[in-house]
């Protein structure tokens, strides 16, 4: 298939290799609708130039004309009216890795139980973002002396940037005192794994429900506790899933902080008293995501808003699942999702939705739709 006059780029690592949207598995069964309902919610937040909770890659100026062209169409597209939308106003480009594979794992927003008052029940605290942490953003130059890798630095009254405090600095005591405690969990796994999954519900004793949303992280690389606790020989590959993980660290508490601690990043919450419950939490492009159709990608290499079809195979997490084929939308993203072809796939709140995001791993056949602007409209 040739080229159309707005290609896609080839990111590091990888080609970009032009394709029909006859030869994306699924494409024809796929529910167009419910993803262009995904698709409105990326473009309503271009409209309104709400700034992304996680900067990404800018979006191409055609994407954002094909996003105020979607917002101007009747409300309630039709399936065979979306796909045309679709079809006509992007070119799909399968994504390979020069090396390897695509990969594909899940996360979903855990309901939990906690307090806004410390107690024997509830003492892990959920801290908010600290007035001296700075994002920096991606391709920002670094002063002097900080390490490049950093994705945030403390900013001094002078204006000099530092490292932040790591996990374990910060499990230690490093942020006491400052009146950032937003609530109490559980125990430190509790909060552990809320950080890795960005957002949760949290059920307080009075029954009220509230939300955290993610405000930001200390900017240190994220470091798997799971593939630490595989190459230790802690939990066979073969039976690493989210409930091995959280029961193993619940079972060995005496080493449980070392293992946690060895991921160094540590993300910060805003607590929202009154949300939607209908609606999904906020992802990194600073939008409800949607179960089923929200995707976290590398935001160094891909706009948020993006169409991405995925292709896999999961026959051993549900009869009724099977196999992923469908159009997606990059409104989100995540320290562990790095690469051209790595997604995260959301699969919504509660227990079954953990349950099946922590046994999402696997392959992947990674398909952009790139915006084509010079396409004939039909």
């Amino acid at each position: 298939m040739a080229a159309p006059a707005h290609a896609a780029p080839a990111p590091a690592g990888a080609r970009a290799v032009p394709t029909g949207f006859a030869d994306l598995p699924g494409w024809a069964a796929d529910d167009h609708a419910a993803a262009f309902r995904a698709f409105l919610e990326t473009c309503r937040a271009v409209a309104a130039e709400t700034p992304a909770l996680r900067p990404a890659l800018a979006a191409a100026p055609e994407l954002r004309a094909i996003c105020a062209e979607a917002l101007s169409l009747p409300p309630g597209l039709d399936g065979a009216s979306a796909r045309r939308f679709f079809e006509t106003r992007f070119v799909p480009y399968r994504i390979e890795p020069v090396e390897g594979r695509g990969f594909l794992t899940g996360y979903f927003e855990p309901e939990v139980e906690g307090a806004l008052t410390r107690s024997e029940a509830f003492g892990a605290p959920v801290y908010a973002r600290p007035a001296d942490l700075v994002t920096l953003q991606p391709g920002e130059p670094r002063p002097e002396g900080l390490d490049p890798v950093l994705a945030a630095a403390r900013r001094a009254g002078d204006g000099t940037l530092s490292p932040f405090p790591v996990r374990s600095d910060i499990l230690a005591g490093a942020l006491a005192g400052q009146g950032l405690e937003q609530l109490y969990l559980r125990d430190e796994p509790e909060v552990f794994i809320v950080q890795v999954q960005g957002s949760a519900r949290v059920r307080l004793p009075d029954g009220r429900v509230v939300r955290l949303t993610y405000a930001g992280r200390n900017g240190h690389p994220y470091t798997s506790i799971g593939r630490l606790l595989i190459s230790e020989g802690r939990i066979a590959a073969g039976d690493m899933s989210l409930e091995h993980l959280m029961g193993w660290l619940r079972a060995n508490p005496g080493e449980a902080r070392r293992v946690m601690e060895a991921n160094r990043s540590y993300v910060f919450f805003e607590r929202q008293d009154e949300s939607d419950p209908t609606r999904g939490p906020i992802g990194g492009a600073g939008v409800p995501l949607t179960p089923g159709r929200s995707i976290a990608v590398d935001r160094t290499i891909w706009p948020y808003g993006l169409p991405v079809h995925l292709e896999t195979s999961i026959d051993t997490l549900d009869p009724e699942i099977g196999r992923i084929a469908r159009l997606m939308v990059a409104q989100d993203t995540g320290s562990a999702i790095l690469g051209p072809a790595r997604a995260d796939y959301f699969w919504g709140s509660g227990a079954e939705a953990g349950r099946r995001a922590g046994l999402t791993r696997h392959a992947l056949a990674f398909t952009v739709l790139w915006p084509d602007a010079l396409r004939a409209r039909q």
